[in-house]
């Protein structure tokens, strides 16, 4: 039994196919298409060419935005808007003639990165996408926790804690509440509160390569911000591993520091959870969706 998983992003749409084991088969990518119609023609495009690097049954997972409503069956709180109010799953199985698994890729990138990646063999981990938004996902003992209203995971729309006197009540979020994680710990939140410090106009990539002399501050606020978002959802879940990813992830020594400052606002004496980057980078939405599958179709 050999798996394909797919990931629908904002900008691409990408396949792969891994074995029984998890080597990657084959992988392709394109350009996100802009229509519903064309996203559901280019995903059974991309799934028909990457499945002929193995041949016998297959599964099929896709990681996607937003999330299934429980009450309607469809997709909601999608940035791909098009996504929004489709029956993304039943159209995807009519097309592709057989049954596919679908969760968040946030949810995917957790699952890819506890299956075989930074958090392989922990008991519980939490995975923190930090990118142009904020998510995440939680995984505990091999198996993805959805939720009852299959929202687990979604730190990024909880509020910041313990804020200070100067951050209250928050930048606006597109959620229509105010002082989201996501509206201080993605790469645009921390442009934007370096450039109501400085006034300078630098990405996220530039500020922690200390490409101006007020960046280290900038850092060090951002550092303490992850900090607090994180203990407050550990003080809930108490995970073994924090596993970071997307693409502020990658700024240089950050577990590292975010590590240092858990201690400040866990609520407990001691801090055994680590803190690590990512294992897989950007392969693990696909590989997480290639897992959706239960450990006995492996």
């Amino acid at each position: 039994m050999f798996r394909i998983g797919v990931d629908v992003g904002g900008t691409k749409v990408e396949a792969a196919a891994l074995s029984q084991d998890g080597v990657m088969l084959a992988r392709e990518r394109i350009a996100s298409p802009r229509s519903y119609g064309e996203l559901l023609e280019a995903i059974t495009a991309l799934v028909g060419r990457v499945r002929e690097a193995a041949t016998g049954p297959m599964r099929i997972g896709v990681g996607h935005p937003g999330s299934i409503s429980p009450k309607t069956g469809l997709i909601r709180n999608a940035n791909s808007t098009w996504l929004n109010d489709q029956a993304f799953d039943r159209d995807l199985e009519s097309k592709l003639g057989q049954p596919v698994r679908l969760a968040n890729d946030a949810d995917c990138f957790a699952l890819s990165e506890a299956v075989d990646g930074a958090g392989a063999g922990e008991g519980i981990v939490f995975g923190a996408i930090l990118g142009t938004g904020v998510g995440g996902g939680v995984v505990v003992d091999g198996r993805l926790l959805a939720g009852a209203q299959q929202i687990a995971g979604e730190w990024g729309h909880n509020p910041l804690p313990w804020l200070r006197e100067e951050e209250f009540p928050g930048p606006q979020c597109w959620c229509g509440r105010r002082g989201c994680m996501e509206t201080w710990l993605s790469g645009p939140a921390l442009s934007l509160a370096h450039e109501a410090r400085t006034k300078q106009k630098l990405t996220a990539k530039e500020i922690f390569a200390g490409a101006a002399p007020d960046s280290r501050a900038s850092i060090a606020d951002y550092v303490d911000r992850l900090a607090r978002g994180l203990a407050s959802v550990l003080n809930v879940i108490d995970a073994n591993v924090v596993i970071l990813g997307g693409g502020v992830s990658n700024a240089p020594d950050l577990p590292s520091s975010v590590q240092e400052k858990l201690g400040d606002y866990l609520f407990s004496d001691l801090v055994r959870t680590r803190v690590l980057r990512h294992r897989h980078g950007d392969s693990s939405g696909v590989r997480g969706a290639a897992w959706l599958w239960p450990a006995e179709t492996r």
